[in-house]
């Protein structure tokens, strides 16, 4: 493995304008830090890789570098690009498990966050290492959010997951699980119990609904739930699956692997919108694409589907007079998440959108004193990539008002 992932590195050509930091959405310094690993420096170039993404081992496994890093580097041209996520993964990984993170003297200033998605992880390991005393309020049993409960173990290890926890409490953050900011006690309550400032990164856990007759009955789901918990499901020989972004590819391999026979993803319009990586190991794996579906109706014995014609742009245009059968054992509907809008309807000054995600400046600022928010509670279902690089942004601005609070006297 170090072998192979050396020989990689050695393939980089350290570009004066290295398009692969061009096409990373944190702007990862691609070329410094595999020049730093091959001078064998592994830990300087493992910290450059941490301070400026501390999820990286997690982007370097679900990233889709195809689209970003990987899909700019100058190598791919002509040939084959550098595999980035590789060498990445390799310095992540070791660092992950010997790093000894720097920390600023504890200055006794309270800090919230509500979440322990990519956002909250991101967001507390940030604060603490500024000195800030800070607590995550978690509603599950476990830290992860959707890098626990909404990426398969095939495709990232919750052992990794596991390992972020420990370094977090290594830092001397709190984290409170099963707690629902919105049920017993809400944000006012922690601005009154001592904390100065409050980051919201909930994520969208909830899923989206089709709103076609037939979608209360029993052997339908939805596909952010089943991945939650697989092993819970009965689920028949046979899977129609609606929807074909990222979230509808890992229920169908992962309804592969438990014993589904026959995986059908529905798309209404002529194109999946998942990575194109994700959808090739759907269908080598054995899943079905079935293109121009529109479901109208679930029944007890499958899915009722109308044609769909698109345009140019992949828009669908028109829908056909009748609707034809797709027998399936059970349908699993994927059209996307929505956020929990418990603490954000609850919450005094806190304005929301259209979409019912909160209202944010591009530092994550929201309408009300010392209330942040970042993640997709904000931006909708995106990329964990995303989430951290916003959620820098907002542990930034969080600490630059509580020392525009400390100078004002008001902490």
């Amino acid at each position: 493995m170090a072998h192979n992932v050396i020989a990689e590195a050695k393939r980089c050509l350290n570009c004066k304008k290295p398009l692969c930091r061009t096409g990373c959405p944190i702007s990862t310094d691609i070329p410094n830090f595999i020049h730093t690993f091959l001078t064998g420096d592994i830990n300087a170039a493992g910290k450059m890789l941490f301070d400026n993404n501390p999820l990286s081992v997690v982007c370097s496994i679900v990233c889709n570098h195809g689209n970003q890093c990987q899909g700019h580097c100058v190598r791919g041209i002509k040939g084959e690009p550098v595999e980035i996520s590789t060498i990445e993964n390799f310095i992540s990984e070791r660092y992950l498990d010997t790093v000894e993170l720097n920390k600023a003297e504890p200055n006794g200033i309270k800090v919230a966050v509500v979440g322990s998605g990519p956002a909250g992880i991101t967001i507390s390991i940030k604060m603490a290492q500024l000195g800030y005393d800070v607590t995550v309020f978690e509603s599950k049993t476990q830290i992860g959010g959707v890098l626990r409960y909404g990426i398969p173990e095939f495709r990232l290890p919750k052992s990794i997951v596991d390992r972020y926890e420990k370094l977090m409490k290594k830092l001397g953050i709190h984290i409170k699980f099963n707690v629902t900011i919105g049920k017993a006690f809400g944000v006012e309550e922690l601005f009154r119990d001592g904390f100065k400032a409050i980051s919201i990164g909930t994520g969208v856990t909830y899923p989206i609904a089709l709103n076609v007759k037939g979608e209360t009955l029993g052997h339908v789901h939805y596909g952010v739930h089943f991945l939650e918990a697989p092993d819970v499901y009965t689920l028949g020989d046979s899977m129609v699956v609606i929807g074909a972004g990222n979230v509808a590819m890992d229920v169908a391999r992962t309804a592969l692997r438990k014993g589904v026979k026959d995986v059908k993803i529905c798309v209404r319009s002529d194109r999946y919108s998942a990575s194109k990586e994700e959808a090739d190991y759907a269908e080598i794996e054995g899943a079905e694409f079935v293109y121009n579906k529109a479901p109208v109706e679930i029944t007890d014995e499958g899915v009722m589907f109308k044609d769909t014609v698109c345009d140019e742009n992949h828009k669908v245009i028109s829908y056909s007079e009748q609707a034809t059968l797709m027998p399936a054992d059970t349908v699993m509907i994927c059209i996307s998440q929505k956020p929990s809008n418990l603490i954000l309807t609850q919450t005094e000054g806190l304005e929301i959108n259209e979409r019912g995600l909160a209202k944010i400046d591009e530092n994550g600022v929201t309408t009300r004193a010392g209330l942040f928010a970042s993640g997709d509670v904000v931006k909708g279902a995106k990329t964990v990539v995303e989430a951290v690089e916003t959620s820098k942004r907002v542990a930034k601005a969080m600490d630059e008002y509580l020392k525009g609070l400390a100078a004002e006297g008001k902490l």
